[in-house]
C-alpha cells in the first residue's frame, strides 16, 4: 500500500472537493483524510487530503504528471505532494542551550517523531556530548564576523550530503544570512520566546519580570529574510504573576519552547502547514 499526502490552494469556486475526490476514486483511491478551509476575504481554498492506494502498479510521479494535467490550469491550482510515509531528515543547529535539543532527541529516539537525524551542527563544542549519547553525528562549525560567509558555505555543504529536508534551530544563537535563507525556503523552523509586551536583548526574561508582565510564551515559525517574522506555525502561552521568581520565569519559557518547537516540527513533517503569503494555514 502506498499513501499520499495532497495539499492544495487554488481561487475558490464550487464543485472543487468534489471533482478532486472524484478523480482520486476513479484511480481506486481511498481518501482516509480531508479537511479543508476558504479564506473568504481573499476568495481562496485550501485543502489537505492524505489517500491510501492499495494497487502495486500505482506510481506517485504518474499520479503528481496526470493530477497536475487535470487540474492544475484549469483550476489555477497550486499543490504540494508527498509521500506519506517517507521519514524526513532533520538537522538540528544548537549552540549552547540544551533544553530543546534534549526534548527533540528524547521524542526521536521513543519514536514520537518519525524523522530520521543524521547531523547535528553547533557553532560551539558544549553539546557535543549531547549528539554522542544519542549517537548522532555532531558537526561543529565555528563562527565569527569574519568567517561568518566561509561556516554558512561549510553548513550548506554539510546539509547537502546528507540530503536534510528540514533545518530546525534549536536555539541556534546566530543570525542566518539571507543567502543561507534562500537556499532553503520554508524548511527552517525557529522557536523564540514571546512576551506582551516584547522584550528585546540579552536577557528578556529579567527586563520581562522587571517589567510585571503577567504572559510569557514561545513561537515557532518559518525562517526568512525577515528577522524572526517568517510564517507563524505554533504558540503558546502561559500565565506568571508577581509570586513568581526571574528563574521561574526562564524555566517556565524554555517548557514552552521545547513544546511549541516540537508541535511545529510534527505539523511540518506531517504536511499539515501550507504556507499563504507570511501567513499559515494550519490543518488539524
Amino acid at each position: 500500500m502506498q499513501k499520499i499526502t495532497l495539499l492544495i490552494n487554488c481561487p475558490d469556486r464550487k464543485g472543487i472537493v468534489t471533482t478532486i475526490t472524484h478523480y482520486i476514486l476513479q484511480l481506486s483511491g481511498n481518501i482516509v483524510y480531508l479537511d479543508q478551509h476558504v479564506d473568504r476575504q481573499e476568495s481562496v481554498f485550501f485543502m489537505r487530503l492524505e489517500c491510501e492506494f492499495e494497487s502495486s502498479e500505482f506510481s506517485i510521479p504518474e499520479f503528481e504528471n496526470q493530477f497536475a494535467a487535470k487540474f492544475k490550469e484549469d483550476y489555477k491550482l497550486t499543490y504540494q505532494l508527498y509521500d506519506a510515509l517517507y521519514r524526513p531528515n532533520l538537522a538540528l543547529f544548537v549552540s549552547k542551550y540544551d533544553h530543546c535539543l534534549y526534548d527533540l532527541l528524547g521524542r526521536y529516539a521513543s519514536g514520537e517523531l518519525p524523522v530520521e537525524i543524521p547531523l547535528i551542527i553547533s557553532n560551539h563544542r558544549d553539546l557535543e556530548i549531547v549528539a554522542q549519547r544519542f549517537n548522532i553525528p555532531f558537526k561543529y562549525i565555528p563562527v565569527t564576523k569574519e568567517t561568518k560567509k566561509q561556516a554558512e558555505a561549510e553548513q550548506i555543504k554539510s546539509i547537502q550530503e546528507h540530503n536534510i529536508d528540514l533545518i530546525v534551530l534549536a536555539r541556534y544563537m546566530q543570525i542566518i544570512s539571507d543567502d543561507f535563507v534562500a537556499n532553503f525556503k520554508h524548511q527552517i523552523i525557529n522557536i523564540h520566546h514571546s512576551f506582551l509586551p516584547a522584550f528585546i536583548g540579552a536577557k528578556p526574561y529579567h527586563a520581562a519580570f522587571e517589567r510585571g508582565v503577567k504572559i510569557i510564551g514561545a513561537t515557532s515559525h518559518y525562517v526568512t529574510a525577515d528577522l524572526d517574522e517568517g510564517p507563524i506555525i505554533e504558540q503558546e502561552i502561559v500565565r506568571v504573576s508577581h509570586v513568581h521568581s526571574v528563574q521561574d520565569f526562564i524555566l517556565k519559557g524554555r517548557d514552552l519552547e521545547k513544546i511549541v518547537l516540537a508541535r511545529a516540527i510534527k505539523a511540518h513533517i506531517e504536511h499539515k502547514v501550507l504556507v499563504y503569503g507570511n501567513k499559515t494555514v494550519i490543518f488539524a
